[in-house]
C-alpha cells in the first residue's frame, strides 16, 4: 500500500509538467491565427507563389487534419488559374508522421489531466490521504521537474537552434520525411524554421509563466497556513502602578 501510494506521488509530480507543456502544444496546434500570422510574417505568398487566401484557407484544413479523423492532409489550391495538390507525397507522408505525433500528445494530455484530477480529488478530497500543504509541496516537486528539464532544452534550443531542431526531427521522425527542400517543397516555405523556433520560444515562455503562477500560489498557501498553525502569543499583563496621593 505504501509502495502504490508513492508511486501514485511519483505520477502526480511528473504529469504536472507534462500537463503543462501538453496543453500549451494543444492551444498553438490549434490556433489558426497563429499559422496565418507565420505565413504573413515570412513571405509565404512570395515564396509559394500561392494566393494568401489560399494558404490561410489551407492552414485552417492543416488545423483541422490534427483534429478529425482523416488519415492524409490533401489540399488543392488555385496556382495561376489551375487547381493542383498543395503539397507532394513527401510532404503528405511527413504531415501523417506529424499527426500521429500530436495525436499522441493530445491523448498525453488528456491522461495527465484526467490522473492530476484524479490524484487531487482521490487523494486530498476523498481520501484525506494529503493536506492541501502536503499537495503544495508535491507541486513545487513536479515543477521543480519540469523546470530543469525545460530550462535544460532551452539553454540546447538558445546555444543553437538549428542543431536542437534537427535532433528533435531525427528523434521523431527516423524515416528521415522531414527533410524538405526549401526550394522546391511548399511546406517548408509555408512555415520555414524561424517559424518553428518563434513557436518552441513562445511555447517555452506560456510555460513559464504558468509554472510561475504554481509557485507563486503554493508557496503563498505554505507560508499563510504556516503562520496560521503558529500559537498565538500569551498576552502578558502590564505592571500595575500604585496610585499616588495628591
Amino acid at each position: 500500500m505504501i509502495i502504490a501510494r508513492r508511486i501514485a506521488t511519483v505520477l502526480f509530480v511528473v504529469f504536472i509538467p507534462v500537463l503543462l507543456v501538453t496543453s500549451n502544444i494543444r492551444y498553438l496546434v490549434g490556433d489558426v491565427s497563429f499559422y496565418e500570422r507565420g505565413l504573413r510574417d515570412y513571405d509565404a505568398e512570395q515564396v509559394t507563389s500561392v494566393p494568401l487566401y489560399e494558404l490561410d484557407r489551407a492552414a485552417g484544413e492543416i488545423v483541422s487534419y490534427f483534429e478529425n479523423d482523416s488519415d492524409e492532409l490533401r489540399i488543392v489550391v488555385s496556382e495561376r488559374d489551375r487547381e493542383v495538390p498543395l503539397f507532394n507525397e513527401q510532404e503528405v507522408s511527413h504531415m501523417k508522421d506529424v499527426k500521429s505525433l500530436i495525436r499522441f500528445m493530445f491523448r498525453l494530455n488528456e491522461i495527465s489531466l484526467a490522473y492530476v484530477i484524479l490524484y487531487i480529488g482521490g487523494s486530498v478530497l476523498w481520501a484525506r490521504e494529503r493536506s492541501i500543504r502536503q499537495l503544495a509541496f508535491e507541486a513545487l516537486g513536479g515543477i521543480g521537474v519540469g523546470l530543469t528539464i525545460l530550462v535544460s532544452l532551452g539553454v540546447f534550443a538558445l546555444t543553437g537552434f538549428d542543431r536542437f531542431w534537427t535532433t528533435f526531427h531525427r528523434i521523431a521522425f527516423p524515416n528521415g520525411l522531414w527533410q524538405l527542400d526549401p526550394d522546391t517543397d511548399r511546406l517548408i516555405q509555408m512555415f520555414p524554421e524561424p517559424f518553428w523556433q518563434e513557436a518552441t520560444y513562445i511555447l517555452g515562455a506560456m510555460t513559464l509563466v504558468e509554472v510561475s503562477g504554481i509557485v507563486l500560489l503554493a508557496l503563498g498557501y505554505l507560508v499563510t497556513s504556516r503562520r496560521a498553525q503558529q500559537p498565538a502569543r500569551p498576552i502578558r499583563p502590564g505592571r500595575r502602578t500604585a496610585p499616588t496621593s495628591s
